[in-house]
């Protein structure tokens, strides 16, 4: 288990949190030039959406631009570098919640959605429902005026590779998004767990989590990960804001962001305790991954049970902390 835990005593509490998924990331398999590449996207994410905050914009607001960026980079899996499924199609999951009004809206299973992040906003703001999947999802979006793109917008060579790679080696396997066995991009990314997060508390004390994800390489029969699925992959109340990225299944049958807020709203604990806890109940039952989690006083919690998470921070002074491998 790692974890690292910012505390704020800035009595301007604005702080927001990112995560680019987890996995197997090892500092030996990734070359200087990707290391940097991802901490550039990660960074240039932290900057927007703060930016959003010192404005004095929404965390909401905040969220769904930080999480924009990285869905706009192929690094990630989710939008641009979106994962390919059994049909080598791209199919995109996305879900964000206001913590103020528990409002949700969230997305499943579209693929010609530029953004996943901003229809799922759409939906929490311009319809009765939380969820929309498939055709009727995309077709919302678009009424809504959200930028569609051609399916093959998402197509990427180290995402398709991946698939091949899989398909050569077991057809029936799905594979999450970063393993070992990796030398560049092209190779570690079929195993990362592909999602990216952002949670954000702004100016007026509300908190809001965005997630955003192109799910399993070799994905079958309209499989549907955590990361749209309100209380598993993504969760905000007056309390506390959740982003996770791991093996879905896993976060789904333990609920895994709403747990950490119960613990929290029942139990007193704070967020590094709640967050632990969570993934040390995934791991036990043979899941892996991480989470981010913000509190409403600023605190940060990232555990995470794998050898990396693209994460980071920016700090209510406005220092941007940017990490990779569970050794830093």
């Amino acid at each position: 288990m790692h974890n690292k835990v910012f505390s704020q005593n800035n009595s301007d509490k604005i702080v927001l949190a990112i995560h680019g998924g987890a996995g197997t990331i090892l500092k030996k398999n990734m070359s200087d030039s990707l290391e940097q590449a991802y901490v550039a996207v990660l960074t240039r994410s932290l900057e927007v959406g703060y930016k959003q905050l010192k404005d004095g914009r929404t965390s909401i607001e905040a969220v769904e631009a930080s999480i924009r960026v990285m869905e706009d980079s192929p690094l990630f899996n989710a939008g641009k570098g979106a994962v390919f499924n059994n049909e080598g199609k791209n199919e995109l999951d996305a879900s964000i919640m206001d913590g103020k009004t528990l409002k949700a809206g969230a997305i499943a299973g579209v693929s010609t959605i530029r953004n996943p992040i901003v229809a799922a906003r759409t939906v929490m703001e311009r319809s009765e429902h939380v969820m929309m999947v498939g055709d009727g999802a995309e077709k919302f979006a678009e009424a809504q005026g959200v930028e569609i793109v051609a399916p093959s917008y998402f197509w990427t060579k180290p995402r398709w590779e991946a698939l091949q790679r899989i398909l050569e080696r077991d057809a029936d396997k799905t594979e999450l998004d970063h393993q070992a066995n990796a030398i560049e991009f092209a190779k570690i990314v079929d195993e990362k767990f592909g999602t990216v997060g952002c949670v954000a508390l702004d100016n007026y004390g509300n908190l809001a989590a965005g997630t955003s994800t192109g799910g399993m390489t070799n994905k079958k029969y309209g499989r549907i990960g955590d990361s749209p699925v309100i209380g598993a992959g993504n969760y905000a109340d007056s309390q506390v804001a959740v982003s996770c990225t791991g093996w879905g299944e896993f976060y789904i049958r333990t609920v895994a962001a709403y747990d950490v807020a119960a613990q929290i709203n029942y139990l007193s604990v704070g967020v590094e305790q709640a967050a632990k806890n969570v993934i040390n109940k995934i791991e036990e039952l043979g899941g892996n991954g991480g989470m981010i989690a913000l509190d409403k006083d600023g605190n940060v919690a990232m555990p995470f049970n794998t050898e990396g998470m693209y994460r980071g921070i920016v700090t209510a002074e406005g220092k941007i902390v940017v990490e990779i491998y569970a050794a830093d």
